[in-house]
């Protein structure tokens, strides 16, 4: 998928998402497995250095993202989102079992339920270039409108006044 175009999907799918606001990284995710019906979880880990830092396995009913636990609050949210981009952009895993992993950061799956693992080492470098492009398009847009965007009315008829009268924001 060329740049243009993966910009274009990824701003539809957060624009489908409803996402406001300052960005919540976690209500993303819970959103997006709304949208999917699947769950994502967050999985907080001590990851091993040298290597990933973070990983996407996908069970039969659930998304499970793991993230570096080692690193600041801004790192993990980018990783975070590196992770989700491998979700949008749908990428298949290469077939590695890294059960070693998966294991200790989620014990309560068994070897069987995970389908693929996705991880920054174990596919190429355009689904690499998809997944970082697709946190930067969040990211960019996110440090704009948290800036910019005024905060959206608590009530429903409050809000459809201020969709009414106040300038388009959000994810053009």
């Amino acid at each position: 998928m060329k740049e243009r175009e993966l910009r274009r999907s990824c701003k539809r799918e957060l624009r489908a998402l409803d996402i406001q606001p300052p960005l919540q990284v976690d209500v993303l995710c819970q959103q997006l497995g709304e949208r999917r019906g699947r769950p994502i979880r967050l999985v907080s880990h001590p990851m091993p250095v040298p290597g990933p830092f973070g990983a996407w396995i996908a069970t039969a009913s659930t998304d499970y993202i793991l993230y570096q636990q080692e690193t600041t609050a801004s790192h993990q949210r980018h990783i975070i989102l590196h992770e989700v981009g491998h979700i949008l952009a749908d990428h298949q895993s290469d077939g590695i079992d890294d059960a070693a992993l998966w294991n200790g950061a989620v014990p309560d799956l068994s070897a069987g339920s995970v389908k693929r693992l996705l991880r920054r080492t174990s596919y190429d470098e355009e689904h690499e270039h998809q997944a970082e492009l697709v946190a930067t398009i969040i990211l960019e847009w996110a440090s704009v409108l948290d800036r910019v965007a005024p905060r959206r009315a608590a009530t429903p008829s409050l809000r459809r006044v201020q969709t009414a009268l106040g300038d388009r924001q959000g994810w053009l």
